[in-house]
């Protein structure tokens, strides 16, 4: 299965309701998880397991263009082999695999895979612990083709405080952001418990854009199309860049390579930053 390469909205719904399970592609979104993990409580994971196979089976065949996730328990707790084994299938695009957080996290999950005959699935990897942001650099590998920062888990892991600037994960989510990129995984950002602030969901997607996240974890169907307002470049912002781009042609053709535009200097690194917001307008439109 190709990698993906667009996630701007992940959006996420229990296990335990089948109800709400069949109505996530209605808002859009680019990928679902069907989840496992927190959205569980501890007495009901097996008998949720049969409602994710069978939602995962039916949300696939239904919906071909749709990035259909399970997002299984913590590769070190008691319910993580059984999750693989019991509760995925053949037909989703992947697994999500919460608070990995080492190389060896990294093979335990390749295995369970691969003895479930799933190892073409893709594997999403949640970094939201102090050693997972730490070692990030030994998780995304294959068969990790996308990432998320969890920054809930990972403040309780520190011990500190959430706080509604975030300050307080600022440098674990860049780095969680960078890492990523050097490794050529997807970078999706935190999640903004607030589901019915959608100012403070877009200021907040706004700041992960800007750190180079490529899309958001969303937990309302309502997050999902801000995630992709946030997540794709404003008219605004594309005509300046073509018209940047026109500019910058312009002054090679004339064999400058700097010029003036806008009241800034602009070089290739500027020329470069153009192209890209063009390309994912592009993306987006598609």
């Amino acid at each position: 299965m190709a990698a993906i390469t667009r996630l701007r909205s992940l959006l996420f719904a229990p296990a335990t309701r089948p109800d709400v399970l069949v109505k996530m592609p209605r808002s859009g979104p680019d990928g679902v998880v069907i989840d496992l993990e927190d959205a569980v409580p501890p007495d009901a994971k097996e008998s949720a397991r049969p409602n994710a196979r069978e939602a995962g089976r039916a949300l696939a065949g239904e919906h071909p263009a749709l990035a259909v996730f399970v997002r299984v328990n913590a590769v070190a707790t008691e319910w993580f082999a059984n999750d693989v084994a019991d509760a995925c299938v053949p037909e989703l695009t992947g697994i999500v695999v919460p608070k990995m957080q080492s190389s060896d996290h990294v093979a335990t999950v390749a295995r369970a895979l691969g003895d479930a005959g799933l190892a073409h699935l893709q594997v999403v990897a949640g970094t939201e612990t102090a050693l997972g942001v730490a070692d990030a650099r030994d998780v995304y590998r294959p068969p990790v083709t996308v990432c998320y920062f969890g920054a809930e888990d990972f403040v309780a892991d520190m011990g500190g405080l959430r706080t509604e600037s975030s300050s307080e994960v600022l440098y674990a989510r860049s780095r969680v952001a960078l890492i990523a990129r050097v490794s050529g995984v997807l970078a999706l950002d935190q999640v903004v418990p607030s589901f019915g602030d959608d100012e403070r969901f877009l200021a907040d997607a706004a700041q992960g854009r800007a750190l180079g996240y490529t899309g958001k974890l969303c937990i309302h169907p309502a997050q999902v199309p801000l995630a992709h307002r946030a997540f794709a470049p404003s008219p605004e912002e594309v005509d300046r860049a073509r018209r940047l781009i026109d500019a910058y042609d312009a002054a090679i053709a004339r064999g400058e390579a700097v010029l003036a535009f806008d009241g800034q200097m602009v070089d290739e690194p500027l020329a470069r930053h153009a192209r890209a917001i063009l390309a994912a307008a592009e993306q987006s439109d598609t």
